[in-house]
């Protein structure tokens, strides 16, 4: 027998209360003490505590109080306690209640007579419940509604018993009796329940008899009428035109719940037209009526499905779903762009783009402290915008131009990263784009940014005008010349410091000066005082960005300068006549470039320049004092082929990321396809015709296809005990997102009864137990399924061990059954997401969770190497497969998961190929939390061998 209570409450029993303190306050007078005792006595046994002793005192002294508490917890004493032996039958010291609570049930005050009704709910026991029928019925027409109520729950309880229709045959006739007569709302509710649980016909002719009074009925019936509707619509879906006229009225009742279960319903029983526009119609006015933000996301999550299966009506919903950009919440914001971008087409394109520039527009009043993210998501929106549609570039361009500035530098980065991809894919906006980032080069503060823009100036300033222009803004940023001065000393130092100081300065003079220790340094002719050590100039109030950056010690970005400086040249030695002015111009850039360079070598920062930086300044000065014609076509030309191929290869992983989403039906060509053209139309709605065709031609493209297969469920069906135990077990399991379902199958294989036989489980990892075992009674060579609920709080590998114990009537020790251990698998909560190489770095310096894994293979190519991690881990490589081309013995690669809680799972792989053949290297595993980083280690570890 099921045990009724399966409600775990932890109770501290460190100090356990004695059953004697216990038996002494139940026995008093005081009623706070009594109800103290009572809570305490139902901890112990809610902790597996029996305390036989208490039953005859609680009898005695706690079934006469006429305390409202003392009789609630009384009840819950009832319930809890065994009230069967060992062979199921009632014990007979049950009878004692029997009285007690038919006395409950004809109580005058109406808390005592509903509290009772709910108890008797839980009651399965048919000799305790059969003499109190008569009382239960009596309370049907009782004039309190709370006693109504909680009386049609306790006949639908008994008419559920393995017995029930015996001791209530006429029960569903007496319901629909007072389904009609009753007006509480809660009380119809619960009689409309039990006819829908209990009597199905009734419950539908009682609903198409009332069908015009449907929408004036209460929100807790209508919600259990979409229930019936649902299920009558599943087992009979020629019905199903009737059914949904109901629901679509049922779309403009006053209830949120009641509307949105609607729409929900709508879709999952029919997918005409008609019908899914409905319900995105409705899910959009919920979205901007309800102001929890709960609600938002999870109306999204519907529309976002509502999309992926048809399309075409959502493209039409498309600026009512960006109204949910009014919301402050940054996930509302950004899932509702997720949506948005999906839906574009060439007809919506200009009103989705006109409204985020409003949008972008917005951000810049600063009211809210999160503007600097939100203008970035929308920036981003903007160019994925302008990337599938090229002819609204120009009226968003030079808009998000005036942010290159922005102090928010991951926005600055996106616009320019946007320029970059405008600027070559739309070549009309070339000179307006090269004259406005000219124009505001001088605002930029960020050096990511700068050295974006000055890549841009160098690959498409191409007029005459235009690269005279790039020089001279460039000249301008980066002040007057020379970054560093000495200045005099009146009186020479220690010469031991001078020496170490001022042996690298050089200035005017030629005569050299011997300094104590034996070195030398240069001095002016004009005194023989010492310098100091060198300090930078800062220059005017005017002096650019280039130049304050370049001060800090950002040397990368001196090396850009100089690059750009020399690709500028080089183009205006093809499109200047004039020779002077090219060498006029070749002799400023050289200046400048040998200028950063003593810059990078002087004292006068902390830090010197990096060797990397250093090669390519001086790179560019001898291709500037040398030009050959093979060099001019490597920077001239080569760099922006790449640029070019870099586009092509992104707009190619991203349509393969569209195809992938794509689902992929197929259909068997002896399905078979009903043609709705044939059939009688006699009696058939417009909604019915549409759900007839669309059904057909799903049918026809094959998207009635089940979700998984046999062998696959039988793959997920796990043996637990040997063929020779007496008990055989094995299990089923299903995993959810949020919890675990065990379906075990218990088998007794022997000739005797197995009595207390109980499935007993236990878990490591973030697994946990939902409900506590019960024990069950075998038969001879029976079998019985027992389900196990188990909740999962986090991604990472859990194991489920356990036994099965039970006792036989030869044996008086309890028999075990050891059980062999389920483990979860990582792989069953992620799955392949993207996201872009900016992200991905963000995340992987943030998220303090590392786990590195040396590579131990047989495998000896690194691409079929890199494809198993990828099969293996279930995850997506972010890496272009132009950048995994090639037979250069080394190989690096990112790969990126979500799990179902919202978890990042970021992976590095880095091998490289050994004179031998073998594969070295590391798989770096990065997470915000341990179980996920620990977890995917060990499946890595275990899987890279090559094994399956």
């Amino acid at each position: 027998m099921e045990k009724s209570c399966s409600l775990l409450i932890h109770f501290d029993k460190g100090t356990p209360a004695l059953a004697n303190e216990i038996k002494e306050a139940l026995e008093g007078n005081d009623v706070p003490a009594k109800i103290d005792a009572m809570k305490k006595a139902v901890m112990l046994l809610l902790n597996g505590e029996t305390l036989p002793q208490l039953f005859i005192t609680i009898i005695r002294y706690v079934l006469p109080s006429e305390d409202h508490t003392i009789q609630k917890l009384l009840l819950l004493y009832l319930e809890i306690i065994e009230k069967t032996d060992s062979k199921g039958r009632v014990l007979p010291e049950m009878i004692l209640i029997c009285q007690n609570l038919r006395n409950n049930l004809q109580h005058p005050n109406e808390y005592i007579r509903g509290v009772t009704l709910r108890f008797l709910c839980r009651l399965n026991e048919v000799d305790i419940i059969e003499p109190l029928i008569p009382s239960i019925m009596s309370n049907l027409e009782h004039r309190h509604p709370y006693v109504r109520r909680n009386a049609i729950l306790a006949v639908m309880a008994v008419y559920k018993l393995p017995q029930g229709e015996q001791l209530l045959a006429d029960a569903p006739e007496k319901i629909e009796n007072v389904l009609t007569t009753e007006q509480d709302p809660s009380a119809k509710r619960n009689a409309f329940l039990m006819l829908f649980q209990c009597a199905q016909e009734r419950a539908i002719n009682y609903l198409l008899t009332h069908v015009d009074r449907v929408s004036d009925w209460g929100d807790l019936l209508q919600m259990v009428v979409l229930d019936l509707v649902r299920k009558v619509c599943r087992t009979n879906k020629g019905e199903k035109g009737k059914y949904i006229k109901i629901i679509i009225s049922l779309l403009n009742a006053p209830s949120a719940a009641v509307v949105y279960e609607c729409a929900g319903t709508l879709v999952s029983l029919s997918s005409a037209p008609t019908a899914v526009r409905a319900a995105a119609n409705t899910y959009c006015q919920l979205l901007q009526s309800q102001s929890d933000n709960n609600v938002k996301l999870i109306v999204l999550d519907r529309l976002n499905e509502l999309k992926s299966s048809h399309r075409e009506i959502m493209v039409d919903m498309i600026m009512d779903v960006l109204r949910a950009l009014s919301s402050p919440n940054l996930d509302i914001r950004r899932k509702t762009l997720d949506i948005v971008l999906e839906l574009i087409t060439p007809k919506n394109i200009n009103e989705v783009v006109l409204t985020l520039k409003k949008e972008v527009m917005k951000t810049q009043s600063g009211e809210l402290e999160k503007n600097g993210e939100y203008r970035q998501m929308l920036i981003q929106a903007i160019h994925s915008c302008a990337v599938k549609f090229p002819e609204v570039a120009s009226t968003v361009v030079h808009l998000l131009m005036d942010f290159l500035g922005d102090s928010n530098v991951a926005s600055a980065v996106d616009v320019v990263v946007f320029v970059r991809e405008i600027i070559e894919t739309n070549p009309k906006l070339r000179v307006s784009i090269v004259t406005r980032l000219l124009d505001t080069f001088y605002q930029i503060r960020a050096a990511r940014v700068c050295s974006c823009a000055l890549w841009i100036i160098g690959e498409y300033c191409q007029s005459l005008s235009e690269v005279e222009s790039g020089i001279a803004t460039i000249k301008q940023c980066l002040g007057d010349l020379p970054f560093y001065s000495a200045s005099e000393e009146g009186e020479a130092n220690d010469s031991s410091k001078k020496s170490q100081q001022i042996n690298s300065i050089t200035v005017s003079s030629r005569r050299p000066a011997v300094l104590a220790d034996g070195t030398y340094a240069t001095q002016s002719a004009a005194s023989e005082t010492a310098f100091s050590p060198p300090t930078v100039v800062q220059g005017s109030l005017t002096a650019g960005n280039l130049r304050s950056l370049l001060l800090t010690g950002d040397f990368f970005l001196g090396a850009v300068v100089a690059c750009t400086l020399t690709k500028l040249i080089l183009r205006l030695e093809e499109v200047q006549p004039s020779k002077v002015e090219v060498n006029k111009a070749t002799t400023n850039a050289l200046l400048i470039m040998v200028s950063m360079i003593q810059l990078g070598q002087s004292s006068a920062l902390p830090h010197p320049i990096d060797n990397d930086s250093y090669d390519r300044m001086v790179l560019c000065v001898r291709l500037l004092c040398n030009t050959g014609n093979e060099v001019r076509k490597i920077w001239l030309n080569s760099c922006h082929e790449s640029f070019v191929k870099m586009l092509s290869d992104k707009q190619m992983r991203e349509t393969e990321e569209i195809k992938a989403k794509a689902q992929i039906s197929h259909s068997q060509p002896d399905d078979l396809i009903d043609f709705y053209h044939l059939k009688s139309r006699r009696g058939m709605s417009q909604l019915e015709l549409e759900d007839a065709v669309q059904d057909d031609l799903k049918r026809a493209t094959g998207e009635f296809v089940k979700d998984e297969t046999d062998a696959n469920k039988l793959n997920r069906v796990l043996q637990l005990t040997g063929f020779s135990d007496p008990v055989y077990a094995e299990a089923f399991v299903t995993v959810h997102h949020y919890d675990i379902v065990l379906d075990v199958t218990v088998i007794n294989r022997t000739k005797e009864t197995l009595q207390n036989l109980c499935l007993e489980l236990a878990t490591m990892g973030d697994l946990k137990l939902v409900e506590r075992p019960q024990n069950y009674t075998l038969a001879p060579e029976s079998s019985k399924q027992i389900k196990a609920n188990i909740k999962v709080s986090s991604t990472e590998t859990g194991v489920i061990f356990g036994n099965i114990v039970y006792e036989t009537s030869n044996v008086l020790d309890r028999m075990v059954v050891v059980l062999n251990d389920i483990h979860i698998d990582i792989m069953d909560y992620i799955s392949p997401a993207v996201c872009s190489d900016a992200a991905f770095r963000t995340m992987w310096l943030e998220f303090e969770w590392e786990n590195k894994v040396a590579v131990n293979t047989v495998i000896q190519d690194e691409k079929d190497f890199l494809d198993h991690i990828i099969k293996s881990t279930n995850m997506k490589c972010l890496t272009a497969l132009s950048a995994l081309e090639g037979e250069c013995g080394f190989l690096a690669a990112n790969l990126y998961a979500k799990s179902v809680f919202g978890e990042d799972a970021l992976v590095n792989v880095s091998i490289e190929k050994q004179a031998d053949s073998k594969l070295s290297g590391y798989i770096r595993i990065r997470s915000k939390t341990q179980g996920i980083a620990l977890s995917l280690g060990d499946k890595i570890t275990l899987k890279q061998k090559g094994g399956s």
